[in-house]
């Protein structure tokens, strides 16, 4: 039986942060990835394991060991590979600078959010500075 979304299991990002070598930005565009797969974009199968993945009910790297999952994933990006091979070197250049800029502008964001969010304990003292807190 699936679980629901209330089945209390939640994705983790820590494992999308993982996959990409610590890079929050880089994260960031995983997920996106895997939720604009969720939501279809890429057929039945790959819907399915986002869904999964998204939902907590799988890993990433298990899913992907899925040969169903690997399969539609091959087939997804075999055209994909055959227009990267087709580009020139200044094309490619080109894509890889995109790329780039996409993951600074992810990391721009996410620096934002940092500066405005606000602040959870109400001040700027350590958690440790030993101010509020008595042994009597």
């Amino acid at each position: 039986m699936a679980e629901g979304p209330d089945s209390g299991k939640r994705f983790d990002d820590s494992e999308l942060v993982e996959m990409s070598q610590g890079d929050p930005a880089q994260a960031k565009l995983l997920r996106r990835s895997l939720e604009t797969l969720a939501a279809g974009h890429g057929g039945d199968a790959l819907k399915e394991m986002a869904q999964g993945v998204l939902s907590g009910r799988t890993s990433l790297r298990d899913a992907a060991n899925v040969s169903a999952y690997a399969d539609q994933l091959i087939e997804q990006a075999t055209p994909m590979a055959e227009k990267w091979a087709s580009l020139s070197e200044a094309q490619r250049q080109e894509l890889a600078a995109e790329g780039r800029r996409a993951i600074a502008a992810e990391q721009d964001r996410i620096d934002e959010e940092r500066r405005t969010a606000p602040d959870k304990g109400g001040s700027h003292k350590s958690r440790h500075d030993g101010r509020g807190w008595s042994l009597y």
